[in-house]
């Protein structure tokens, strides 16, 4: 009877996903991500949290007109979601203040989160970086040694930085500035930068930083995909080709999902296969796109590295693992259409991924590996 009971629980369980499984994508791929059915979207905006903002000092409904593009991880048997919030100061995607939240899970699904963030531009030493467009964007990873480091955009509506950012608990955080600060001399702090894959790996059952030849390493980059190295998870320098620019390890492909951008998404992880790199991919319009896709779309994309040489692209899908698909993915601040993976959290021997819905919405899809 126990058996049957079990067997019932099995089957419902794995009905209650709304996609079927992908048999069509290459053995390294993680393509079989499943929506829980009727659950999404696992946070949307409200109206009656409120916070004394530093910058406006003024109390400001935070989190009242967008709530998206989630980092993710693990702490003290939980799921810890950041996600970026935005107020009603402004008009536009960009024009409004970027604030992180903080939302925490028993089970990955469904969650709690606090009335007020905990981070966001405030009178510290990042002020003239982040005012007045906030703190956008960030994903997050863990050392082995259970220091969190959180990679974000700092937009102060002139220009976008990568910037780092450590804790302990993940709600009180040292801010450490631009990631490419000292690198060359300086040469980066004034360029665009945004969006870090730093590689992780599973060990003992958790997700943690990884090093590779004594160094830590991470993706990172929009409109093509670049490599950069540290020492110390705080000061990174950027990979040069033999010109002395960026070197560019993956870039957009003319005719794909992914034309117009190909964008980092949450932590790469290393596999038995390559090291797993998730992104985003923009759609371009017209016959320059991929006319299968809606034009000017956000869908994800997955691309696999050599475990020794992480610059070496060794695969990479033709089409996305996830798309648009519900309505609240295609209406909202961004109306194209978005599905934004930026959360990748290994949890209860499931993988979650967490990821951001026309910029307005934070969902979640699981994948099962076994």
């Amino acid at each position: 009877m126990k058996r049957i009971i079990f067997y019932l629980v099995v089957t419902i369980t794995l009905a209650a996903c709304s996609q079927p499984p992908k048999n069509d994508y290459p053995d390294w791929a993680w393509a079989d991500f499943r929506r829980p059915e009727g659950l999404n979207p696992i946070l949307s905006p409200v109206e009656d949290t409120k916070f004394y903002c530093p910058l406006t000092q003024d109390s400001v409904a935070w989190e009242s007109n967008d709530t998206f593009n989630p980092g993710a991880t693990s702490y003290d048997g939980k799921v810890i979601v950041l996600y970026r919030a935005e107020d009603r100061s402004g008009e536009g995607i960009g024009g409004r203040t970027s604030r992180l939240g903080y939302a925490w899970s028993e089970d990955g699904l469904h969650f709690q989160r606090k009335s007020t963030p905990v981070f966001y531009p405030g009178t510290d030493s990042q002020r003239e970086l982040e005012w007045p467009g906030g703190c956008e964007d960030p994903r997050i990873a863990m050392t082995e040694e259970g220091l969190y480091v959180m990679f974000y955009t700092q937009w102060n509506r002139k220009q976008a930085r990568l910037a780092v950012a450590t804790s302990r608990d993940l709600q009180h955080w040292d801010k450490y500035g631009p990631a490419f600060a000292k690198a060359y001399n300086g040469r980066f702090f004034n360029d665009f930068s945004k969006s870090a894959s730093i590689i992780t790996k599973l060990e003992n059952g958790k997700q943690v930083i990884a090093k590779i030849d004594n160094k830590y390493w991470m993706y990172w980059g929009e409109e093509l995909v670049n490599v950069a190295t540290s020492e110390d998870l705080i000061n990174w320098t950027p990979l040069l080709d033999e010109k002395g620019d960026l070197l560019k390890v993956m870039t957009t492909r003319p005719g794909k999902f992914d034309s117009y951008l190909a964008e980092c998404g949450p932590p790469a992880i290393m596999t038995d296969k390559g090291i797993l790199l998730m992104y985003n991919g923009k759609n371009k319009a017209g016959t320059e796109g991929d006319t299968r896709y809606t034009a000017n779309s956000y869908c994800a994309g997955q691309a696999l590295f050599d475990l020794r040489d992480p610059t070496r692209l060794i695969g990479r899908l033709d089409k996305p693992f996830f798309i648009p698909e519900a309505d609240f993915e295609k209406s909202g601040q961004y109306p194209a259409g978005t599905v934004f993976i930026e959360g990748l959290v290994y949890h209860q021997e499931k993988w979650f991924l967490y990821y951001g819905c026309a910029d307005s919405r934070v969902a979640v899809a699981v994948y099962h590996p076994e």
